[in-house]
């Protein structure tokens, strides 16, 4: 089964992250997308994320009607931060039978360099790149396991719709309904 492997923080989960996934589960040979919920990431500051299970229960919610999407808590229980190379690792030893690919934004390729072990992440898996605003080029958009897709271009940013919402805005289409309701429930991002 071939699986895309779709990391984040997902703080919160939003239309942009559902559209590249059923863009690529339409128009790709990916099987499946799982949703790896990055608890931290070394790139990013913490101090703006909810708690994991409360991220966990909103990407939950997003995908819960779709069975080609599956949500993956497995970097809950591995050191933080976490690097993608080693939960790679932990993936590829427990589901052996799977092939996995790596999605990512182009603005993620540009900075590849800097993750842990990047050289072993392009020797050893496939990475497929959505467009962002903005332009990326580097080596690594030639490499022979990157492939490029025309995806739509998605300008949303959990970091916009905190601020929206924060601020007090509607923003209710830029969420799958049910995050938004829980959103609005458990006031989330309201400070």
């Amino acid at each position: 089964m071939k699986i895309g492997l779709f990391f984040g923080s997902f703080n919160p989960v939003h239309i942009g992250h559902m559209v590249i996934a059923n863009y690529l589960l339409e128009y790709s040979d990916i099987d499946q997308i799982w949703f790896v919920l990055s608890p931290q990431n070394p790139l990013k500051e913490k101090s703006t994320l909810l708690p994991d299970y409360q991220r966990l229960e909103l990407l939950n919610l997003a995908i819960s009607d779709h069975y080609k999407m599956k949500s993956s808590t497995i970097e809950f229980s591995m050191p933080k931060p976490s690097y993608t190379i080693d939960t790679l690792t932990y993936l590829k030893e427990k589901f052996s039978s799977h092939d996995f690919s790596l999605i990512m934004g182009a603005d993620n390729l540009a900075t590849i360099h800097k993750w842990k072990n990047y050289e072993i992440i392009l020797s050893d898996y496939k990475i497929i790149v959505y467009p962002r605003h903005g332009k990326y080029e580097n080596e690594f958009f030639n490499h022979p396991n990157v492939k490029l897709v025309q995806a739509p271009l998605m300008e949303i940013s959990s970091s916009f719709i905190r601020e929206a919402i924060k601020d007090g805005k509607d923003i209710r289409y830029f969420l799958p309904y049910k995050v938004n309701e829980y959103i609005n429930e458990m006031y989330f991002y309201k400070k």
